[in-house]
């Protein structure tokens, strides 16, 4: 069998074995373009109408694709992949399964988890669920300065803080500190040495969000 009776064979049925050139016999998945172009447009919300619109190919073009009714060419995938702003090989990559979990937890607010400490007041959120990605949590600061803490806070993950009442500094090792009040934000690397202490007149309330 010559090399393009193998390459029909192959467009012919889904999978095939093929003997390599040391004799040992693999197995060869043909690539689902049609599967992999729904993802991608379904994905992205698309019509098939829009996804005409944008790649220049007809409604039922598109539709057969995706029924795996015809195979499309090398220019029909150059097409596919510059109108949906995408890689050409992302059009031989299977479609990831989705995996939805369903989970959902609601704190009423002041119904948190409350843990108390030295330097902060937290209220733990979200605490019905087990292994989180993310652990939310208000704080109340108390700390004033860096001695309250008596050296760096440092942990695993990335963290989020969002300034909800009063004015605060965060303290870094590697910055300068950086004066936060009500709405502003800062987003840092949690394993670098860093503190959060208030500097309004009233104890100022933060919401932390650490990530893995």
């Amino acid at each position: 069998m010559d090399t393009q009776d193998k390459l029909d064979k192959l467009d012919k049925y889904p999978s095939m074995a093929v003997a390599d050139n040391e004799n040992n016999t693999r197995m060869i998945e043909k690539a689902s373009v049609g599967l992999q172009l729904k993802a991608i447009r379904t994905q992205n919300k698309l019509t098939l109408e829009e996804a005409s619109k944008r790649t220049g190919l007809a409604r039922s073009t598109l539709s057969k694709i995706e029924n795996e009714q015809i195979s499309p060419t090398f220019s029909v995938m150059q097409k596919l992949a510059s109108g949906l702003d995408i890689e050409l090989p992302q059009l031989f990559t299977k479609p990831k399964e989705s995996k939805v979990t369903g989970r959902r937890d609601v704190t009423l607010n002041n119904e948190g988890t409350p843990h108390a400490t030295l330097t902060y007041e937290h209220e733990l959120l979200a605490t019905q669920l087990r292994n989180k990605k993310m652990m939310p949590y208000k704080s109340r600061v108390h700390a004033r300065n860096f001695e309250h803490f008596g050296e760096w806070v440092r942990h695993e993950g990335e963290e989020f803080l969002l300034v909800l009442e009063g004015e605060v500094q965060l303290l870094t090792e590697f910055y300068e500190p950086a004066t936060l009040v009500e709405g502003d934000s800062a987003y840092y690397d949690a394993t670098m040495g860093h503190l959060v202490i208030s500097t309004s007149k009233k104890d100022a309330l933060i919401l932390w969000v650490t990530a893995e």
